[in-house]
């Protein structure tokens, strides 16, 4: 984000023109009289004709009905023989323009986020002309059904809208003439969008129409109007469906407006979000987190109603109502995954490999003996509990409610829901709706067991309250239900449902159905023995019913209402939000503060999303859709590099949520809930998919850590939100225990215990350019080297072989990090390729001059430039110009995987780079004339005679003897060589390949001169090789060699040509480097002992290279308990050094307001998918501090959102 404020505009000039050609075609149903371009008349006319054709047609009959001529009957089956007619040939003309143009390519699926291009017309009847105004169908199919359905549309709407009908319905000639003239002009728009030429929708679920649904929906709609009209003509007279037909035929007027305001849903979205409604009210089920589960759920639930309308039994209706619900209330996915043999239930997709799930011995992880015992024992209790409170008292219901069998069971409901929602609410750091601190919650976040510790009393009531809810609360409201007179009028659809609904939601959504039980107990009890005419005849089911619904409108109606004045408020209070608008838009909301209040209701009673337009105090009533907000699946998402820290932590946080949702720290755990997490620069989006007895599914999105200048702003706000939350700063005054943040969209709730990488970057100033510390860099260099050429050797010993393809984590110390993380990882000892970063073939090829590589130099340096080297990389590509083609093979040992500008992929996948010899582009050497240069052939090398017969364990392999350097060089490096620390680590490796443990034979090894003569001239080759034989000087030199940038030396291809000794090197590189690193923090290495026991701890516990690498993204996701990088940064022109440490922490997790979420989310695929309003810098996505706007916009699923990770729906138990 470059630009932040209330000046940004809402649409740029281009959209701005688009959109206005667009609605006009939206309200019409399809005509474009307004183009971007001059077009001839009779291209105004042609558009004009064909959509007065169905009110033409229909006229013809009504006239011919009017002198009756014809019945009404005839006369509409005759307008709509005609419109048929007309149809097929307006499709037939569209085919036989198609072919004309010479168009052999199939029409592509119509692209909402474009714009039409400019046509050439050359007359009324040309290709183009009629392929403008009728572009036709992409399906044959649709052509005949289209074409079908527009006869019998304009059959029935003439039918619909006869002057007789209407005359008699209203009984004026007046009205009716105004209704039908209006009518036919529905009738006309739903007939043009049908067969000539379909107009983009405001309301818009899929970003494309694949199979051209949405040219039968505004059909669709008015079939629903007509099947009511039809309903009451054919029956005998019901004031009610009159009275329906007569609303019907007004508000029929006004479907052109609700259609271009996007209020009536696309029939997917209309037919998802039904399913939801029904399946959620109307059987007691939850939302499903995909529309398969949906649509198998609903079916299923519609069975057993269906069933328990033909059991002839109240008993047997009892019993089967109970085992039905409470089988369907559970989390059957866990059924599907002991049948597929895998847990899909909880690591599928989201999680790859890398992420720690759940213990399997944790109960309910898996569908095993312990929880099928459970769930089959309280099933048989319930049943039992049911039959015999039905069969013994059932039928003695002569009593009135407040002295029948029912009173103390109401009683005792009462007791329990006051219970549970106190224990409840103890849980978080608010009371009361957000509005007030809890003062028994733990105040401080200094440490995670500190806050365990403070915390155990709230656990103790949690765990009070999840018996009192799971366990007691079930079987007291299946009392209530088998005690219920109600019972006896079974046999009714709306009993039926009704109680098919109870016994269902005791088990689904044990908390909303205490309250509902509770409500109609209050009910009751208010009105003693008084009859409720109305209310007692529906029975409690149905009641049950009615309150389920009311509460859930109620609650919807305040988080919009909260949603609203948030908006509005701030709007004109927040600087950066207020417009030069601002105050016409607060005075119009003022004035029209009932209209104001009929959207919010209305939205609310259709449960769909309050849109702010723009997010501006302008609010339209979205269209329904389901709870997901998002048609497709769950677990797309945008992945980047930094996706490995949310994959990482989903596991662990997800072990986390369970453990709050069942003890209530989050609050109601309705589907659609929204929560956000916050641990330093993560934000985690936490949603709530579907919920069952003892289940929960959720979704968790990470959004990016490369933070935007809106990003920034907003995260800081919500940690000033969490801050108050749990840390609490002394405050004077009244506020001192409310909460100063309610208005936030953003109410704190609890904090979690996670396993989760911390990330610490320090600037190595005064570090990596001390030189002091960089002369100390060759000696821990040639140790670290040492002791890795040692430990190949134990390992070579003990048949683990150095493997490329194994993890890359190499070793810590006594490091910052380790000292505040007391972790273990039980993990073998292995072998890592150490990658470094060479420049990419490709690039080399298409640089116009290779040799210029060879002039660079690091302006960074803070001693100034460097002479120019010639690098390996160099080297390679002198050595391969030649070459025709380019040979594949292994790449260089420390190729760097790291990410592409142009093609998002890693530059190893690219050409990789051979390990040559000697003599290409370099100083020619006459090797077969000078003895003192050692040979290259093993072959001739002399025997290695050891005076020790346990050294052999430790002989390297013969081709690291043959570097090519002169013996006298190697001589006058001598003392570089660390002796005594050469016998330390020989003695402590020495008893690992020894049977039993000898002195003598430890005492043996260290005095053996040809192993160490061996391992000096390895060592010191080596270190002449890196270009290290002097002490280091420059910081760009060690970051260059730290990243496997190794300039050209002498020795360089002879240490590249073996892959295991260059990993070793690097690796004692960056080894000696994190010691530099942590001596200058900590202080230096004591003892010998401590130096060696620290290598040991950078090979087991940590992973030391690059971030680019690919060892860095296996190492996250392995959970290797530390990490350390070196890095750049250019700009500022410091180096930089990363440390990760795995530990548990305390993530902040608070509640959003859901209606907020949705109502942004609604606008957002409004101001995409209609309005193509993709400016990255438009006002609706620009940061909002109490709306969280360009949070909540990241956190939307793709295309129109993007986080940068997303899981698959993960199920896991909550009891």
């Amino acid at each position: 984000m470059v630009r932040m404020g209330p000046d940004v505009p809402l649409l740029n000039e281009y959209k701005q023109e688009f959109f206005w050609k667009r609605f006009p075609q939206t309200l019409l149903g399809g005509p474009r009289f307004k183009l971007g371009y001059c077009a001839p008349p009779y291209v105004y006319v042609n558009q004009a004709v064909l959509f007065l054709t169905p009110w033409l047609f229909g006229g013809v009959g009504a006239l011919l009905c009017r002198l009756q001529l014809l019945q009404e009957l005839h006369a509409a089956v005759l307008s709509g023989v005609l419109m048929f007619g007309a149809a097929a040939g307006v499709q037939a003309l569209a085919l036989y323009a198609a072919r004309r143009s010479g168009a052999l390519e199939r029409l592509g699926a119509p692209n909402v986020l474009v714009d039409e291009e400019e046509v050439e017309f050359t007359h009324c009847v040309s290709p183009e002309t009629v392929r403008f105004i009728a572009p036709g169908k992409r399906f044959g199919l649709n052509v005949v059904l289209h074409a079908v359905l527009a006869g019998v549309l304009c059959g029935f709407g003439t039918w619909y809208v006869f002057l007789g009908r209407l005359t008699a319905l209203y009984g004026s000639i007046g009205v009716s003439l105004v209704v039908f003239v209006l009518s036919w002009v529905t009738l006309c728009i739903a007939q043009y969008s049908l067969i000539v030429n379909t107009a983009t929708e405001t309301a818009t679920f899929q970003a494309q129409d694949t199979y051209e649904i949405t040219p039968i929906t505004r059909p669709l709609y008015i079939f629903a109007f007509i099947a009511v009209d039809l309903a009451d003509r054919f029956s005998d007279s019901v004031p009610e469906l009159q009275l329906a037909s007569q609303v019907l035929h007004v508000l029929f007027l006004f479907l052109p407006l609700l259609w271009a305001l996007g209020i009536l849903p696309p029939l997917d979205a209309l037919l998802l979000w039904g399913m939801e409604q029904a399946l959620v009210f109307g059987l007691g089920g939850s939302p499903m987190s995909s529309n398969l589960r949906l649509l198998l759920m609903f079916g299923v639930s519609a069975s057993v109603a269906l069933c328990n309308y033909f059991i002839p039994s109240t008993l047997g209706v009892v019993l089967f109502s109970i085992s039905t619900g409470f089988l369907l209330s559970l989390d059957l996915s866990q059924v599907g995954a002991v049948c597929g043999g895998s847990r899909v239930a909880f690591r599928d997709r989201g999680l790859q490999r890398g992420v720690s799930p759940p213990p399997p011995s944790s109960f309910g992880w898996n569908l095993g003996c312990r929880e099928l015992l459970l769930y089959l024992s309280l099933l048989l209790m319930a049943m039992a509990e049911a039959g015999l409170l039905h069969h013994f008292f059932g039928s003695a219901q002569t009593q009135s409610f407040v002295t029948g069998p029912q009173a103390p069971v109401s009683y005792l409901l009462l007791v329990l829901f006051c219970l549970c929602w106190a224990l409840r609410e103890v849980q978080g750091a608010y009371v009361f709706g957000g509005v007030f601190i809890n003062p028994l919650y733990p105040k401080g976040m200094s440490s995670v067991q500190t806050f365990k510790q403070r915390n155990r009393g709230l656990y103790i009531a949690a765990a009070i309250r999840r018996v009192l809810l799971y366990l007691v609360s079930p079987f007291v409201m299946i009392a209530f239900l088998s005690l219920d007179k109600s019972l006896k009028f079974l046999h009714t659809v709306s009993l039926s449902v009704g109680f098919t609904r109870a016994f269902r939601v005791v088990w689904q959504s044990s908390d909303d159905a205490l309250l509902q039980m509770v409500v109609v107990v209050l009910v009751r009890l208010a009105a003693g023995n008084n009859v409720l005419p109305g209310w007692d005849n529906c029975g409690t089911g149905v009641q049950l019913l009615l309150v389920g619904i009311l509460m859930d409108r109620l609650t919807q109606f305040l988080a919009k209402l909260k949603f609203t004045l948030t908006v509005l408020v701030t709007s004109w209070t927040e600087k950066k939000q207020r417009r030069q608008s601002a105050g016409t838009l607060l005075a119009l909301n003022a004035s029209l503060c009932p209209l104001l209040l009929a959207v919010v209701t209305l939205s609310a009673l259709l449960s769909a999303p309050l849109l702010p337009l723009f997010t501006l105090p302008i609010f339209l009533v979205g269209f329904p859709r389901p709870q997901r907000s998002w048609p497709g699946p769950v677990g797309t998402a945008c992945p980047c590099p930094d996706s490995i820290f949310y994959q990482q932590m989903s596991g662990s946080l997800a072990s986390a949520l369970r453990t709050a949702f069942a003890r209530g720290s989050l609050g109601s755990l309705a589907p659609g809930s929204h929560f956000l997490g916050r641990f330093q620069d993560r934000m985690v989006w936490i949603m709530i998919l579907e919920r069952g007895y003892g289940y929960c599914t959720v979704n968790i999105k990470g959004l990016e850590l490369q933070e935007t200048s809106c990003h920034t702003v907003e995260a800081r706000r919500v940690d000033e939100v969490f801050e108050a939350a749990f840390e609490r700063p002394e405050r004077l005054g009244f506020t001192q225990g409310f909460n100063l943040h309610w208005a936030n969209a953003l109410t704190p709730c609890a904090a979690l215990a996670v396993r989760v990488y911390s990330d610490a970057r320090n600037v190595l100033s005064g570090i990596i350019d001390s030189h002091d510390n960089l002369r100390k860099l060759q000696d821990d260099f040639m140790k670290a080297l040492i002791w890795l050429l040692l430990r190949y050797c134990v390992q070579r010993h003990k048949g683990i072989l150095w493997s490329s393809e194994e993890g890359s984590g190499i070793g810590g110390m006594k490091s910052q990090s380790s000292q505040l993380a007391q972790t273990t990882c039980n993990q073998p000892p292995e072998a890592v390729m150490v990658e470094s970063n060479v420049s990419s073939l490709r690039f080399r090829q298409d640089s116009s001059s290779v040799t210029s590589f060879g002039d660079w130099s690091d302006e960074d340096d803070l001693f100034g430039p460097q002479p120019a080297r010639r690098t390996v990389a160099l080297v390679t590509a002198e050595a391969q110009s030649g070459n025709a083609a380019l040979q594949t093979g292994t790449s260089l040992p420390g190729s760097v995987e790291t990410d592409s500008l142009f093609e998002n992929m890693a530059l190893s996948a690219l050409q990789p780079l051979q390990p040559l010899g000697l003599g290409i582009g370099m100083p020619a050497v006459d090797k077969g004339r000078n003895p003192e240069v050692f040979r290259e052939s093993p072959g001739s090398l002399p025997h290695l005679n050891f005076s020790c017969p346990q050294s052999e364990v430790f002989n390297l392999p013969t081709g690291w003897r043959t570097a090519p350097l002169l013996p006298s060089r190697l001589l006058s490096l001598r003392p570089l060589f660390p002796e005594e620390w050469f016998r330390f680590t020989l003695g402590r490796f020495g008893p690992a390949v020894q049977g039993e443990t000898s002195e003598d034979m430890t005492k043996a090894l260290k005095e053996d001169e040809a192993l160490k003569e061996l391992h000096v001239q390895v060592a010191l080759s080596c270190l002449i090789s890196l270009g290290a034989e002097s002490a280091f000087t420059s910081p760009s030199y060690v970051y260059r060699l730290y990243c496997g940038d190794v300039p050209w030396t002498e020795g360089l291809d002879w240490l590249s040509s073996s892959k295991e000794l260059y990993q070793l090197t690097l690796q004692a590189f960056r080894f000696s480097f994190k010691l530099l690193f942590d001596q200058a923090s900590l202080g230096p290495m004591e003892s010998p002992e401590e130096l060696f026991s620290t290598l040991e701890e950078y090979e087991r516990d940590w992973f030391i290279g690059l971030v680019t690498e690919k060892g860095w993204h296996d190492s996250v996701l392995q959970e290797k308990p530390f990490l350390f990088s070196l890095g750049h940064d250019l700009t500022m022109g410091t180096y930089t050094g990363r440390v990760l440490s795995l530990q548990e922490q305390l993530v902040q997790v608070g509640r959003l307001n859901g209606e907020g979420v949705r109502g942004q989310w609604a606008n957002l695929s409004w101001e995409l998918l209609y309005a193509t309003n993709d400016d990255e810098e438009r006002y609706s996505i620009q940061a909002h501090p109490f709306m969280l706007r360009n949070l909540t916009v990241q956190a939307a699923d793709p295309p129109l959102g993007y986080p940068i990770y997303s899981s698959a729906p993960l199920h896991f138990p909550c009891l």
